[in-house]
């Protein structure tokens, strides 16, 4: 999974970024355009059942989920004209799985604010329009080269033209992509594009130490903005998760306590950003290791067995499935069999969150 980071510049993006991967490159300073190469980092994705695993099958070694996240410089108001820095980064995220776009939900006269004042849905709909100018920008550079390859009758360049077409008249209505209802065919067809407004969006709303759990009036405009288009808001405090990323794993708990939370923010952003890309997740566990996969909502126990690799995908037989709780019950996979719980699916079983996983396959 990869999302990539997008706001206006001093909303917090690096600051986040910093936290979530516990990387101290590249800190932010309190000047605009401070982010000038992409910073690329990959995180593990908390997830307290592989914990609750690890009680019953001691591995050797214990892989959660990764989270592979990209923050970019940040956009200005006519980016797609040059302002700022332009829109050239925009270029190293057309290939992430969703966006995520920090929204500056606090006060601080020190911390200079772009626009003059802080407006968080005037911010969020500056970036979409941002976007969506990027979208019609790259849509005309290759709407060209489409049309001349569909002129030799190639049915797949004339379906991409069409798609090209409707995103581009949906665009000119200053609408991002996300909301254009697409055919299976034309969803294929668009991915390709990397378009950004036709990837799934989550507000992170960075907040201060004052409103933690995000119910202050500047979170509350960012609620109901995104409300409008079906997206999901988290709240989080960069400064305060920055602080916590820097102390000892012994010490993040107690500070986490003190600051009335039970876990740092990219449990919460890993949650939201599964449910916002419509992913879950399964688990394989034996002596020499206890992972975390990730696949869509609605994959099918071949198309799982395919995450782990592809000939699995090809040559499955059938999987061999049981639960957390039945593990929990009866403590060992032998007494699980005995007890008539390990359940034995084919070919059409669809993947429940947090089944765990043999996988019989012909290689």
């Amino acid at each position: 999974m990869e999302a990539g980071i997008v706001g206006l510049p001093n909303v917090g993006k690096s600051t986040l970024f910093n936290a979530l991967t516990q990387s101290k490159a590249a800190q932010s300073a309190n000047y605009p355009f401070c982010t000038i190469e992409p910073n690329e980092g990959m995180v593990s994705v908390p997830d307290g059942r592989l914990e609750r695993i690890t009680k019953y099958i001691p591995p050797q070694k214990v892989i959660p989920a990764a989270l592979k996240l990209v923050d970019i410089a940040g956009i200005v108001k006519g980016a797609s004209e040059g302002e700022g820095l332009g829109n050239k980064f925009l270029s190293h995220i057309r290939e992430v799985d969703a966006i995520l776009q920090v929204v500056r939900c606090f006060e601080d006269p020190d911390v200079i604010h772009v626009a003059g004042k802080v407006d968080p849905v005037s911010d969020m709909e500056t970036i979409e329009i941002e976007l969506m100018l990027a979208d019609i920008q790259h849509l005309d550079n290759l709407l060209p080269k489409a049309e001349r390859a569909a002129k030799s009758a190639d049915k797949d360049a004339k379906l991409k033209v069409e798609a090209m077409k409707k995103c581009l008249a949906h665009l000119g209505e200053e609408k991002p992509l996300r909301t254009l209802p697409l055919d299976e065919a034309e969803k294929k067809a668009v991915k390709e594009f990397g378009l950004l407004t036709a990837k799934p969006i989550l507000y992170v709303a960075n907040v201060d130490e004052t409103d933690l759990e995000g119910k202050g009036p500047l979170v509350q405009r960012v609620r109901e903005a995104a409300t409008k288009s079906g997206a999901e808001v988290v709240p989080v405090c960069a400064k305060l998760e920055a602080e916590i990323a820097e102390l000892d794993p012994a010490d993040r708990a107690e500070m986490l306590s003190g600051a009335g939370l039970t876990e740092p923010a990219l449990a919460v952003l890993a949650r939201a950003a599964y449910k916002t890309l419509g992913l879950q997740s399964y688990f394989t566990a034996g002596e020499k290791e206890v992972r975390a996969w990730t696949t869509p909502v609605g994959a099918t126990a071949p198309e799982a067995a395919g995450v782990i690799h592809t000939d699995f995908e090809k040559g499955f037989i059938r999987a061999e499935i049981y639960s957390l709780d039945d593990l929990e019950h009866y403590k060992t996979e032998k007494d699980i069999r005995a007890a008539g719980k390990l359940r034995v699916e084919g070919k059409d079983y669809v993947m429940r969150d947090g089944d765990i996983c043999h996988f019989l396959v012909n290689k």
